[in-house]
Parts: structure tokens; sequence; C-alpha cells
């Protein structure tokens, strides 16, 4: 009884790493945050870095090009547009999964 609880053990554990259900072994942390703060922590900066980005683009092309504010307004909107597509990325589920 014990070695078919063994090979069932084995199985399962394949199955469950075919999956993606289980990190196979040897395999360390260092991955993404998947915690609820880990998630709400990535999710903000995703928003504010590619906010920052944005805006740090567009005064610098207003500078140099001399058309304040406007690709100041430009980019600040792209940057937004940027942010909130990143999130839903982050929150929307995996469609098409490879193998």
């Amino acid at each position: 009884m014990g070695d078919e609880r063994d090979g069932f053990e084995r199985r399962l554990r394949e199955a469950r790493a075919r999956q993606g259900l289980d990190k196979p072994a040897g395999s360390s942390g260092g991955g993404l945050p998947t915690g609820p703060w880990g998630i709400g922590f990535r999710a903000g900066v995703e928003v504010v870095s590619a906010l920052v980005v944005g805006i740090v683009i567009g005064l610098l092309l207003d500078r140099w090009l001399g058309t304040w504010p406007w690709l100041f307004l430009l980019f600040f909107v792209a940057g937004s547009a940027a942010g909130i597509l990143n999130v839903y990325r982050l929150f929307s589920p995996r469609r098409g999964r490879r193998e």
C-alpha cells in the first residue's frame, strides 16, 4: 500500500508542476510579489513610474522645442494611459498561456 501511495504522490507532484501550480524543486523566490500588499505596491509603482516618465519626456521636449505646455500635456496623458494599461495587464487573467 505504501508503494502505491508513493507512486501517486510522485505523479501528483509532476502533474502540479506541469500545470504551474507548484514551483519546481530548486527554484528560489525572487519572483514578482504575490501577496496583496506586494501586488498593490506593484500596481502603484506601475502607475507612478509611467506618469513620471511621461511628465519628464514632455517637459524636456517642451523646453527643447519651446512649445510649453502642449507636449507636457500630451505626454502626461500618454503616461497616465500607459500606467492604467499596465495595471489592467497586471490584474487581467492570462489568455492563451504558452506551454
